[in-house]
């Protein structure tokens, strides 16, 4: 059943993907307790979870955030993606509880230290890794994914009512050769598609965001834009 919820436009800050540019969010009420519920039902409009906040991009001059979704059904992997696929069939996957983890926790900092050397993200803490991933009452899995036993990858999933929302994925950033934020997106797919669910919320794409530009290989994409979902060119 659809609910009213209350949200709010935050104060304006510097944009993390485009120089020079100040960002804005909408964001559900913080005195709002979220569930599953409230996630499946702010993902049809475009919102994204990070820890307790649901939130989506609410800038005054710039549209370029556009929240992704993949019809699971409809979707059929390129050659690459077929090659990917192939190239990391011995991947052994496990699902996990939303909770600490050392294993875990040790990669994400690896992963972390590879991408933003120069920044503070760089040394996260127990605190910081639970409240960015983790929220109480949404059903979020922890996907464990091994190769000779060794732990090279955790994709982190909410499991919706209307689908699966990718919310990160962290892997060994030695084995980066592989491809393994590719192969976590493929699976979740096909996770997607064995639950019978239709949708694969893929996140927040920028065209003009190198960092983002993988998530367009995954076709056919809706976007969220004009206040409504629409094939995405």
């Amino acid at each position: 059943m659809t609910q009213s919820l209350r949200c709010y436009a935050t104060v304006e800050f510097d944009c993390s993907y485009l120089p020079q540019q100040k960002a804005r969010n909408l964001v559900l009420d913080p005195a709002q307790k979220i569930d599953t519920e409230i996630c499946s039902q702010l993902a049809d409009f475009g919102f994204r979870r990070s820890g307790d906040m649901l939130y989506r991009p609410h800038c005054d001059q710039c549209q370029a955030c556009v929240a992704l979704r993949l019809p699971v059904q409809q979707f059929k992997p390129n050659r690459s993606q077929r090659r990917n696929w192939k190239q990391n069939e011995a991947i052994c996957h496990s699902p996990h509880p939303a909770q600490f983890n050392p294993e875990h926790f040790a990669l994400y900092q690896r992963y972390l230290q590879s991408r933003h050397t120069d920044s503070s993200m760089a040394n996260p803490s127990r605190e910081e890794y639970l409240s960015f991933l983790t929220s109480a009452g949404v059903n979020t899995c922890f996907h464990e994914f091994r190769l000779d036993g060794q732990l090279i990858a955790v994709a982190v999933t909410d499991h919706l009512p209307n689908g699966c929302s990718a919310v990160y994925t962290f892997f060994e950033p030695a084995l980066a050769s592989r491809g393994l934020g590719t192969y976590a997106i493929l699976w979740q797919i096909r996770e997607t598609q064995r639950l019978q669910r239709p949708w694969l919320y893929l996140g927040y794409w920028i065209e003009a965001c190198r960092e983002m530009r993988y998530k367009a290989h995954f076709k056919p994409l809706e976007g969220f834009q004009n206040d409504q979902w629409q094939p995405l060119s």
